[in-house]
Parts: C-alpha cells; sequence; structure tokens
C-alpha cells in the first residue's frame, strides 16, 4: 500500500512539474496561461481526491475483511471450547456412572459373600448342634 502511494505521489509531482515547464514554455497571453493553470490545477485536485477516495475503499474493505476475519476466528473458538465442555461433561458423566456401577457390583458382591458367611456359619452350628 505504501508503495502505491509513492507512485501515485511520484506520478502527481511528475506530471506538475511537466505541465508548470509545458505552460512557462509555451506562446500564451496572461490570461490564457492564468486559464490553462487554473484547469490543469482543477485537474489535479479532481485527480487527487479519486485517488484518495479509491484508497479510502480500499482501507474500509480491508478493515471489513479484516473484522469478518477476527469474527470467525472468534466464532470458531467459541464452537471449539463449546465442543470441548460437552466432551468433559459426557467423559465426566461416563467415569461416574462406571464408578456408580462398580460401588453397586462390589456392594452386591460384598453382600452374596456376607450372605454365604453368615449362612455357612449357621449350618455349621446346625451341624454341631445336632452332632452333639
Amino acid at each position: 500500500m505504501k508503495d502505491q502511494t509513492k507512485i501515485i505521489a511520484a506520478l502527481l509531482v511528475g506530471a506538475a512539474a511537466g505541465a508548470a515547464l509545458g505552460l512557462l514554455l509555451a506562446p500564451d497571453s496572461g490570461e490564457g496561461l492564468r486559464g490553462s493553470v487554473a484547469d490543469y490545477i482543477n485537474d489535479l485536485v479532481d485527480t487527487a481526491k479519486n485517488k484518495a477516495e479509491a484508497t479510502a475503499k480500499e482501507v474500509k474493505q480491508y478493515s471489513n475483511n479484516a473484522y469478518n476475519t477476527a469474527k470467525s476466528k472468534f466464532s470458531g473458538a467459541v464452537h471449539d471450547a463449546t465442543e470441548y465442555h460437552e466432551e468433559l461433561a459426557d467423559s465426566a458423566k461416563s467415569k461416574v456412572k462406571n464408578a456408580v456401577d462398580n460401588a453397586k457390583e462390589y456392594g452386591e458382591d460384598a453382600a452374596n459373600h456376607a450372605k454365604s458367611k453368615v449362612k455357612s456359619t449357621a449350618d455349621d452350628w446346625n451341624n454341631s448342634i445336632q452332632n452333639a
């Protein structure tokens, strides 16, 4: 963008210098020369105005593109964070469910083992009472 501005400035300066030399060396009356200079200055002003408008449009387009890119990246990051949060929640739910299932299974095994021990002890006492 800076190179383009330098080129435009160089063209304007060169054109102004060439026009000034041409007007000074041309055989023209004072009134005609002033009119020619005024017309040339007006043309230079119009050219500069058009270049400024074009540059402003480019800057506006660039800023819109930068905004849209940043917005897109932010939205993507939010989406990724949401997905990660959901994955963590699902993982935590799964781990809690597994822990509950394991505890339940362990409790059932312990209860069955205790029942078996009580029944075995009761059977042993019953046998020793009958044999006595």
